[in-house]
């Protein structure tokens, strides 16, 4: 089953590269992984490295950020996080995951899918800076928003600065849809009172959670977005030149 769901992903990718030049071309937007680089890593120079992510993590050649991290000069990428479907996106959905080693970078993989979903002071052990890279899609009930917020609340826990390479949001950020979630269907599939089409892009989700006390016990972490270049709100992301990488099986390419 984890070689189908491995071999998914890489025919997702070939497609884009084949059949989607413009997205790959395209010089509009260019998210917070891009800016980062851009700015040749500054805030992660010297600093040892967490990082939360999965196959959207991407820049717009398809490069993993866990790869653009791992080989960035003066920076110590020392532990990697798997959210939902597995940091490289090799598990089903609602499968649940336990720590593995990442395959190209022979790093821990600590998984936040599976017994524990938040992560431990003994996970964070050894990690200056958490960082989180996930293509967020639009819609309160995928699990990204919850891990997410139980992240921030982590490091706020731990005293580890929290920063977040901002994505559009895929149906862009005017529309919001639908009601908030009651009090008593809280869930790791709806975590937070957010619309469920909440037309937030997952940087403004970590600002709105942080900002107005939303994480447990209303604590604040050290919470830094590394905003994107020429992201507009009412954008539908075929407009922002970047190739869509599915966030699980089940989203359409």
């Amino acid at each position: 089953m984890i070689n189908k769901i491995s071999t998914f992903f890489r025919m997702i990718l070939i497609i884009q590269i084949l059949f989607n030049p413009v997205g790959l071309q395209g010089q509009v937007v260019e998210t917070g992984l891009e800016m980062l680089v851009k700015s040749k890593f500054e805030v992660l120079k010297g600093k040892r490295v967490g990082l939360i992510t999965n196959p959207t993590g991407v820049d717009r050649n398809l490069r993993s950020c866990i790869d653009i991290i791992y080989k960035a000069p003066g920076v110590r990428l020392t532990s990697l996080y798997g959210p939902e479907h597995g940091v490289r996106g090799e598990y089903t959905a609602g499968e649940i995951i336990g720590s593995t080693i990442d395959p190209s970078t022979h790093l821990k993989v600590s998984s936040l899918y599976g017994n524990t979903r938040k992560p431990t002071k003994e996970m964070l052990e050894g990690i200056d800076l958490l960082v989180y890279d996930i293509q967020d899609i639009g819609s309160r009930s995928y699990t990204f928003i919850s891990t997410l917020g139980l992240a921030m609340e982590a490091a706020a826990e731990n005293n580890i600065p929290f920063i977040v390479l901002d994505r559009p949001n895929p149906l862009g950020g005017v529309r919001m849809e639908g009601p908030l979630v009651e009090k008593d269907f809280i869930s790791f599939v709806s975590q937070y009172p957010v619309p469920y089409i909440h037309g937030l892009t997952v940087g403004e989700l970590a600002l709105f959670l942080n900002g107005e006390g939303l994480l447990k016990n209303g604590m604040k972490c050290d919470l830094k977005v590394i905003k994107m270049n020429g992201w507009k709100r009412d954008m539908c992301f075929e407009e922002t030149g970047l190739p869509w990488v599915p966030s699980s099986p089940h989203i359409p390419q």
